[in-house]
C-alpha cells in the first residue's frame, strides 16, 4: 500500500494515533510555552518525536498555550518542513527551481518515482521513503539538487539516483565520504 500524504486519515492512520502519547506532547508544549518562537519550536519537537504532526497535538498545544487552533494549523501548514501525515523514515526532496529544472530535475523526479514505486507526495508501503519536491533549496549553482534527510546531493542525474538510494538504505548518510562519492560518482 502506498501512503498519500495529502489524503484524509484512513484506518491505518487512525491506528497510528493510538501510539501517540498525549503526555509527551503536553511535556513538549510546557517546555516551550511562553518562549519566543515557542509555537514553531513546539511543532518542531513534536514532529521530531513522531515524524509528523498528529492532529491531537494541535488540540493539546491549543489547550496548553492558549493559541487558537486555527493559528496552530496555520503555522503547521505554512511551513513546508511540517507534515500533517506520517512520513517515511527517509525524506527525499528534489528541487524543481528554475536552475535545477533547466538541468533536468524533472527527469530525476521521474527516476526516483520509478525506483521507489511511488509518486511525489507519497510514502513507500514499507514506510522507508517519502518523496517530495520543492520550488527551491537555495543551492542553484550545484543543481539539480536532491536532499535526503537534510543531506544535499549535488549535480544529480538519473544515473546517480540508484547509488543515492543504495547509500541511504545501507545507512551511509552519516559517512561524508560515501555521501560525496554518491553525489560526485
Amino acid at each position: 500500500m502506498i501512503r498519500d500524504n495529502t489524503a484524509l486519515p484512513n484506518e491505518e492512520d487512525i491506528c497510528l494515533l493510538e501510539s501517540i502519547n498525549s503526555k509527551d506532547i503536553l511535556r513538549i508544549a510546557k517546555n516551550h510555552n511562553g518562549k519566543l518562537g515557542g509555537l514553531i519550536t513546539i511543532l518542531g519537537d513534536i514532529q521530531s518525536e513522531y515524524g509528523y504532526l498528529p492532529e491531537i497535538s494541535f488540540r493539546i498545544i491549543a489547550d496548553e498555550t492558549g493559541v487558537p487552533l486555527v493559528d496552530i494549523y496555520g503555522v503547521a501548514t505554512f511551513y513546508r518542513s511540517f507534515s500533517l501525515k506520517p512520513q517515511g523514515k527517509h525524506l527525499v526532496c528534489v528541487c524543481l527551481g528554475t536552475a535545477c529544472h533547466v538541468r533536468r530535475a524533472t527527469m530525476v523526479v521521474e527516476e526516483l518515482e520509478r525506483q521507489l514505486g511511488i509518486k511525489v507526495g507519497q510514502t513507500t508501503s514499507d514506510g522507508e521513503f517519502t518523496l517530495e519536491t520543492v520550488n527551491c533549496l537555495g543551492a542553484c549553482a550545484i543543481g539539480p539538487v536532491v536532499t535526503v534527510d537534510g543531506r544535499y546531493f549535488s549535480k544529480v542525474d538519473t544515473t546517480k539516483v540508484k547509488a543515492i538510494l543504495e547509500k541511504v538504505q545501507a545507512g551511509l548518510l552519516e559517512d561524508e565520504e560515501s555521501l560525496a562519492a554518491a553525489s560526485d560518482g
